[in-house]
């Protein structure tokens, strides 16, 4: 310490009633994005105003059914939400579909044309699925696939929306306030000079 900074410590002292030149802090730092309950909450409270309109078939929490539309969002396969989640991949289908969260393959392997059609004429999209040859399992995955389209047309896939533009401000967020960091980062240091010379 030279001179100059030890005179104006020796003021401070002084002057101070407390011998403490600096404070700490006693406030945690704010995050945009370090906490995702919000999203979460969000999830939950369209998952309980479909269960409120729609008949689930399933008996899982609301919060295991907001879990897996954020999981399908992110892409995860039905055998990997049903390791991560503890369920069978039978209920993970039938979750999703009470969320009318459909992949494209999940009747690749039935006539679902057909079926409906069927369906229109009065029949019972299980028997017509037999009658078109299918076993029970492929019946029942196309009856739980043509009962999400319906639902979801029936209310213009307004739920399926809601969760997209969730997940989607949530990712927004996250990428802004990485590209703040970036940014306000490489603003603060663009005009320091290095001199490494010791």
């Amino acid at each position: 310490m030279d001179e100059k900074t030890e005179e104006l410590r020796d003021i401070f002292l002084d002057v101070a009633e407390d011998e403490t030149v600096t404070e700490s802090q006693s406030e945690p730092r704010g995050t945009l994005t370090g906490d995702d309950a919000p999203v979460r909450e969000r999830l939950v409270d369209v998952v309980e105003r479909m269960r409120d309109r729609f008949d689930f078939e399933t008996d899982l929490a609301t919060e295991t059914y907001a879990e897996i539309v954020r999981r399908f969002y992110d892409g995860q396969a039905d055998e990997q939400l049903a390791v991560d989640l503890d369920l069978d991949r039978a209920t993970v289908f039938r979750a999703r579909a009470d969320l009318h969260l459909l992949r494209e393959d999940d009747a690749a392997d039935v006539d679902l044309a057909a079926i409906r059609e069927r369906v229109a004429d009065g029949a019972d999209p299980m028997a017509a699925a037999a009658t078109l040859g299918y076993d029970e399992s492929a019946a029942e995955r196309a009856r739980a696939v043509l009962r999400a389209r319906d639902a979801s047309r029936r209310v213009s896939q307004r739920y399926r929306s809601e969760f997209e533009e969730i997940l989607t401000d949530a990712d927004i967020a996250v990428r802004l306030t990485a590209s703040a960091q970036e940014d306000g980062l490489a603003e603060a240091t663009e005009d320091i000079e290095t001199d490494l010379q010791f």
